[in-house]
């Protein structure tokens, strides 16, 4: 069994006591050493001394224990604090702020530093530095495996160095150095910031001296390198959840705004859909849109014709084909264009003006006003089409036998919309073989596929002889057929433009625009303007002439009218129509001869028979040259100034040398 320790001698009883007020005082370790050294200049005997020693270094070992406890005690509430940091702070940069000064303060180090990768960068850089006083070091980048804190990261390990300009166990580079040598460091701990197995950034404690670092001072450091670690997972899962209660506050508001978007293209949807049913046409559709979008809308046909509005169509043709080709809207100087499509086939264009940019729904709701324009194009069209069909037959049967019935053919065209009875202008129309079909669907889309264009040619050739904006269909309407391998065309004459000049400028215009729609070269000849199935049969007949007539000239693709060719129609058209071109010709005269009992003609045939000159021409007559020349006053005022100037001068004798062989 023990035995309790001897009790101290009395002598030794101060000394003992001394101790033990200084370690209730927590004196320093060196005021230890004043007992024993008391002790021998007050004359203690050797055992007593020997008691004495022995007992201050059992003190000695309290006050280091004692030490120790404190120390570990501060390094707990140093760990704690950071915990609660940790738990109460959101502000990261704030707690890593307060770790990276507790670690300094903890391991008594002249600085302390925390470096994180910048993955976007490629390289590490300081983000929270306590103690430092260079700017070069507290901007210090460091690239991946450079330095101490590389290869703490490399090995996912503490280290530390006594020396760090003199250790060789990692890579020096002159940058890290300068920085080093700047800031005056020399010890420097470092370790590592571990999620997992994942190092995110390296804790370093360093002093300006030579140190070494105890393994419970690396134990704390990584301690508090562990709390910098959560400290930025929690920041980082933080910011993942807000970042996705934004996503969420977003995607919650882009489906309020599509449900919104949803409803009212719903809504215009049956709009639009209400309209249709009701048979509206184009402009009450335009006007719906143009309401439903807050701007204006323009409906054009694909040639840039406008059907309802007005809009610039410079550089128009280009933004139509764009959105053909993308199939959707597309911008278009401060306006916006849709195609309007049947399959690959382009009816028009929607022109909206008035607005900016367009969002998703608007920009829908503008593509699907385009879808039901295309659908009243289409049911307008086939019903024209129905319609045209049976004019057409009406057309055919006025060619094939105008004096069968003339009274029926009048009342089959009243109740289909066309008076015969009213001057008509009539045109054939001829292409190559392989293009007659085409030229069948030319001709109807150019008598029923377009208003008239603002400031075009004479109301006399436009398609219905309808003036300016006035649809074809409204009212007096044209009609078109397959005749004898060509296209014959029926149109309205305006009864108040010249006769001939109207035919001449229709054959012209029809010419040039059915070559557009047909895609290929098309002649157009026009006969006079006539009334009654007879004389329009009689004029599809001179039209006819004035088509061979135009090939054999050369002009294969060109419009004209037989009146204008005058005497070459004559020559070169293969039914020559002498009577017609002496009727034309010579015709007021002849009619003011008849009216009148003069002698016009004959009077005209003497002039030129005599060269020009009246006083031959009085003898030839047997009449004063007075009288002449009242006849030939006559004559300009009947057939215009030019009666007798070359061109006129040749087709008046032709005509005058035709009815003299006529009559003979």
């Amino acid at each position: 069994m023990s035995h309790p320790a001897p009790l101290p001698a009395p002598g030794a009883a101060p000394a003992l006591r001394r101790l033990l007020d200084l370690l209730a005082a927590g004196a320093a370790a060196e005021d230890y050493a004043a007992v024993p050294a008391r002790a021998r200049r007050d004359g203690a005997g050797p055992e007593v001394l020997a008691e004495i020693e022995e007992a201050t270094a059992l003190a000695l070992t309290v006050h280091r224990t004692l030490g120790q406890h404190r120390r570990r005690e501060a390094e707990l509430t140093a760990l704690f604090d950071t915990a609660t940091d940790l738990a109460a702070s959101r502000d990261l940069d704030q707690v890593l702020r307060a770790i990276v000064h507790r670690a300094r303060l903890l391991l008594g180090t002249d600085t302390a530093y925390l470096t994180l990768p910048d993955e976007a960068a490629g390289d590490t850089y300081m983000r929270v530095t306590d103690g430092s006083v260079s700017p070069l070091f507290q901007n210090l980048r460091l690239n991946l495996g450079d330095g101490l804190g590389g290869l703490v990261a490399q090995t996912a390990r503490p280290y530390a160095t006594p020396d760090y300009r003199t250790d060789e166990r990692f890579r020096h580079t002159g940058r890290i150095d300068a920085g080093v040598a700047e800031e005056g460091l020399v010890a420097i701990l470092g370790v590592p910031l571990l999620l997992g197995r994942q190092v995110v950034g390296v804790l370093f404690a360093a002093d300006r001296q030579p140190r070494a670092f105890a393994p419970d001072q690396v134990a704390l450091l990584c301690s508090l390198a562990a709390h910098a670690a959560i400290a930025l997972d929690t920041a980082g899962a933080l910011a993942d959840t807000r970042a996705a209660l934004a996503e969420l506050n977003a995607a919650d508001t882009v489906i309020r705004a599509n449900a919104a978007a949803a409803q009212r293209a719903e809504q215009a949807h049956d709009r639009l859909t209400d309209l249709v049913l009701r048979g509206a046409d184009l402009a009450e559709v335009a006007s719906e849109v143009a309401t439903l979008l807050g701007g204006r809308i323009a409906v054009q046909d694909a040639e840039g014709y406008p059907h309802t509005g007005r809009a610039a169509t410079a550089g128009l043709a280009g933004a139509v084909e764009r959105s053909r080709a993308e199939g959707r809207a597309v911008r278009h100087g401060d306006g916006w264009v849709c195609a309007v499509l049947a399959g690959q086939e382009l009816l028009g264009s929607l022109l909206l003006s008035g607005r900016g940019d367009l969002d998703d729904a608007d920009r829908r709701l503008f593509e699907r006003a385009g879808v039901v324009t295309a659908l009243l194009l289409l049911l307008r069209r086939s019903a024209a089409e129905a319609e045209h069909r049976v004019r057409g037959e009406l057309l055919t049967d006025l060619l094939t036998a105008p004096d069968r019935d003339p009274a029926a053919l009048l009342a089959r065209g009243r109740r289909l919309g066309v008076d015969l009875s009213r001057p008509h202008l009539v045109l054939v129309a001829e292409t190559g073989p392989h293009g007659r079909s085409r030229l069948a669907g030319a001709a109807a889309q150019y008598l029923f596929g377009r208003p008239a264009r603002p400031g075009g040619p004479p109301p006399a050739w436009r398609p219905g002889g309808a003036p300016t904006g006035r649809r074809l269909g409204d009212g007096a309407r044209g009609v078109s057929a397959e005749h004898e391998d060509a296209v014959v065309l029926l149109l309205p004459a305006d009864p108040g433009a010249g006769a001939d000049m109207a035919a001449d400028e229709a054959a012209a215009a029809a010419a040039q625009r059915l070559a557009r729609l047909a895609g290929q070269p098309v002649t157009v000849g026009a006969g006079r303007p006539a009334a009654g199935p007879a004389a329009l049969a009689a004029a599809h007949a001179e039209a006819a002439r004035c088509v061979r007539a135009l090939h054999a000239l050369g002009r294969t693709g060109d419009g004209a009218s037989a009146a204008s060719l005058g005497f070459l129609g004559v020559l070169l058209g293969d039914g020559h129509d002498v009577a017609g071109f002496v009727a034309h010709t010579l015709g007021p005269l002849l009619e003011y001869d008849a009216r009148r009992g003069t002698e016009l003609v004959r009077t005209v045939r003497a002039y030129f028979a005599c060269g020009g000159s009246l006083t031959r021409a009085k003898d030839e007559l047997h009449v004063h040259v007075n009288t002449v020349v009242q006849r030939l006053d006559r004559v300009e005022a009947l057939l215009g100034r030019d009666w007798n100037g070359p061109e006129r001068a040749l087709e008046l004798q032709l005509a005058l040398r035709l009815a003299l062989l006529s009559d003979g």
